[in-house]
């Protein structure tokens, strides 16, 4: 809960200094030249909105994904585009409730990773650990990649289902490329390894000597496990780049599900580019996300009721819509959308209706 208390203590503060400075980039009103879009990249991994810009299916609509360094988690991510220092921020579903709780005026606007039976958040533990039951995890340290987002609260859930109190474990955080190394020397006695983590759960099993204890799968069901998220006032101001950037991510989304390979090739050159050990690529198992990076209100239902039952949240307090929208989203119901391998609809020129979740 100490993430989340932080977040609480200085959303108020860094978002008004944001409104105040003007940190927003592009034109006034609509989007008439190129409109930048900042963002903080994430070691070993490649976003389907960067595989969007490296297709060149954002300058062809006059949109530029810039990346301002790099973040650990989503909860950084959302300081970062509260200080004015980011315009897009990738973040759990829970962490962003949170935020829009304690004043954030953000909007999800599409999904960034998901949750799915192959694409999904593994806890391991080594191949001969004594951990094998629920109740084996009393008293054990837990390694996640951030604390107060998605595996924080997936342990939580997972301690609460079997009768378990949470201040029964102990959470550290670590970053992704450490976890193996973290894990095999002992340190830790699990290594939670995110969705969005499958180069580094590849290339933890890819070594042998660990098992996986559950999934988020297992608890979840399908589910988006983070929403990219931004400032209502960046939306209002640049609707027809928002809408770009949206419904171009999610054409590179579906182009990465049904082009495994290509996507690999596509990631390894990437990371590569930014000087990381493009063999990760290898490892990539996909985003787990909707048919073009759709929501819906499963993605946020199930967190509301989670932070209510925890008490951080009034019954009632916030709805789906005030959370996520699938409004900047063209192809969000289009089932003839264009995919980059078959006739369709290459959105992101036309604003069409906004549609709710």
């Amino acid at each position: 809960m100490k993430a989340s208390l932080l977040l609480a203590g200085t959303w108020w503060l860094l978002t008004s200094q944001a409104a105040l400075s003007g940190q927003a980039q592009g034109a006034e009103g609509a989007d008439s030249e190129t409109v930048t879009i900042r963002y903080l990249s994430s070691r070993g991994q490649i976003t389907a909105p960067e595989i969007a810009q490296a297709k060149g299916w954002l300058d062809d609509h006059g949109v530029t994904l810039t990346s301002e360094g790099f973040s650990q988690g989503g909860p950084e991510s959302l300081f970062a585009m509260a200080s004015g220092s980011i315009d897009i921020a990738g973040a759990a579903t829970s962490a962003t409730i949170n935020a829009i709780t304690n004043g954030a005026d953000i909007v999800g606007v599409m999904a960034s990773n998901g949750v799915d039976e192959t694409v999904n958040s593994r806890f391991y533990v080594l191949e001969d650990s004594e951990i094998r039951e629920p109740s084996d995890l009393v008293g054990k340290t837990v390694a996640v990649n951030t604390l107060g987002a998605h595996l924080d609260y997936v342990v939580r859930e997972y301690l609460r289902q079997h009768d378990i109190p949470y201040n029964a474990v102990r959470l550290v955080a670590v970053p992704g490329p450490q976890l193996g190394q973290t894990l095999r020397s002992g340190q830790v006695d699990i290594a939670a390894v995110g969705a969005w983590q499958s180069v580094f759960a590849g290339q933890l099993e890819e070594g042998g000597g660990v098992r996986s204890l559950f999934d988020d799968h297992e608890l979840l069901g399908d589910i988006t496990l983070s929403p990219y998220s931004m400032q209502r006032e960046f939306v209002e101001r640049h609707p027809q780049a928002v809408r770009t950037l949206v419904t171009q991510s999610g054409r590179a989304a579906n182009w990465a599900k049904n082009h495994p390979d290509q996507a690999r090739e596509l990631i390894a050159e990437l990371l590569a580019q930014r000087h990381e050990n493009a063999q990760l690529a290898d490892y990539w198992a996909g985003f787990g996300v909707r048919d073009q990076a759709r929501l819906n209100d499963h993605d946020v239902q199930y967190w509301l009721g989670v932070l209510e039952r925890e008490g951080t949240l009034r019954a009632d307090q916030l709805t789906v819509a005030d959370v996520i929208t699938n409004a900047y989203n063209t192809n969000a119901y289009n089932t003839n959308a264009y995919n980059g391998d078959a006739e369709g609809t290459d959105a992101g020129d036309e604003a069409g209706e906004g549609v709710k979740p």
